[in-house]
């Protein structure tokens, strides 16, 4: 048997779009409560498909990433915008969880059932915040 003629193509690889992708669609899906099993059992898919498209070792095909953005109830566009401030929603927002430690922050707040308490840790971070700046904390 002989091969077919022509150049040989090179077998796909995953590219930067495809790992901006699977970051994008890691972020949307943690900060939605939604962990890879849940995910992958709502596509049909095993968890560790979920990982390798979260990592971008694996591509994602039209309709898989549509289904994606369904259940993560975004865009597609979201995906794929140059500034997410544009993509509209906030998701722009959602960039300052992929900080180191902004997520732990996050779900360490939202366990303290206390209101008073809450506000008052949110007033703490705010003038560390502040403080981090240059600028003086207000009273």
């Amino acid at each position: 048997m002989t091969e077919p003629k022509g150049p040989k193509q090179k077998p796909k690889r995953a590219t930067e779009v495809d790992h901006t992708v699977g970051n994008r669609i890691a972020l949307l899906r943690s900060a939605s409560g939604m962990s890879q099993t849940m995910l992958a059992h709502a596509l049909g898919i095993s968890f560790q498909q979920v990982q390798k498209y979260e990592t971008g070792k694996n591509r994602i095909g039209a309709g898989r990433l549509r289904a994606i953005a369904d259940r993560l109830g975004v865009p597609v566009s979201v995906f794929f915008a140059e500034d997410l401030e544009v993509a509209g929603d906030g998701l722009g927002d959602l960039l300052a969880l992929q900080e180191s430690g902004a997520l732990a922050l996050l779900q360490a707040y939202e366990s303290i059932a206390d209101e008073a308490m809450r506000r008052e840790v949110l007033k703490l971070v705010q003038a560390a915040a502040r403080l981090g700046q240059g600028s003086e904390p207000l009273a």
